[in-house]
């Protein structure tokens, strides 16, 4: 007997949520609309109809491929962040909630600067991070920098979707070594960088271990390699009285303000994300003494 698209969708939901994903009716609805062709609109309007043989077959196989562990992002090659849709793929990390108060905390600080304000989205991944400031602060140039080749593909396709290519550049840049020349003069760093302790990587849930790149995860044998590299190196890329921003793992807040302190900044202050997790740490550089 020929499935509706609601028998579609409850029968995913009730599988995923058996199998312990805890987003199980979203992802089911975004399984279906990607099986489908269907924009979520179009599905809520077509609960009630058959599906065609088709339609069925490719969404039973993605939901297949979805019970084995791969994740959703993946599979359908898009997710949301922060009012964006991005494209991904297993050469970036899935955008999450988590890294969304990173954004928040650089729209603050930029928001009511003049134009022409300057910011890097350093370790940029899919290029989320800058391009929701982006978005959200028309008077800001921002420079998404990344160091893999294909990540920076990503990159350029997402800043093309969004329409953002007048005011975002993609450029290639090693977060462990020191800036280019070009690189400099940045009234914001914003970084995500690979935090999670090396013996941990292989512990991580399937779902990310197996799929999501080694590279943009593995941050040394304690986590915080990255941390060290550009809180020293970076630093002389800001202008003076910038802001370096990164997000942390759950308990690296402590030793990443430490970090920050020895290399000089000031005004550090720790932020939490919606989980009441110790998310993003802060500091600036010193600032100008003006001429009396």
């Amino acid at each position: 007997m020929p499935a509706t698209y609601n028998d579609l969708y409850l029968d995913a939901r009730k599988a995923l949520k058996a199998a312990g994903v805890e987003q199980a009716q979203l992802e089911a609805r975004e399984l279906l609309c990607f099986a489908s062709g269907k924009s979520r609109e179009e599905f809520l309007r077509d609960l009630t109809l058959y599906a065609s043989d088709g339609v069925e077959k490719r969404f039973r196989a993605l939901l297949e491929r979805r019970m084995k562990g791969e994740p959703v992002a993946y599979l359908i090659g898009e997710w949301e962040f922060y009012g964006l849709t991005l494209d991904v793929c297993r050469d970036v990390l899935i955008p999450r909630p988590d890294t969304e108060t990173l954004v928040e905390r650089g729209i603050l600080f930029v928001r009511d600067l003049p134009d022409g304000t300057r910011v890097l989205d350093l370790c940029a991944g899919s290029g989320c991070v800058g391009l929701a400031v982006a978005d959200n602060c028309p008077n800001t140039r921002v420079i998404l920098a990344e160091w893999s080749e294909d990540a920076l593909r990503v990159c350029r396709q997402n800043i093309r979707r969004c329409g953002l290519t007048d005011q975002v550049n993609p450029i290639q840049a090693d977060a462990l070594e020191p800036p280019p020349r070009i690189l400099r003069d940045f009234d914001l760093i914003l970084c995500n960088p690979p935090y999670i302790p090396t013996l941990e990587v292989g512990r991580l849930d399937p779902s990310v271990r197996d799929y999501e790149p080694r590279m943009a995860l593995d941050g040394g044998e304690d986590g915080l390699k990255f941390y060290r590299a550009v809180a020293k190196k970076w630093k002389r890329a800001l202008k003076p009285g910038g802001k370096l921003a990164f997000e942390v793992g759950y308990d690296q807040a402590p030793a990443v303000e430490y970090i920050l302190a020895e290399n000089g900044f000031a005004d550090i202050q720790t932020t939490m994300d919606p989980g009441m997790h110790w998310r993003v740490v802060e500091g600036s550089t010193e600032r100008e003494e003006k001429p009396e």
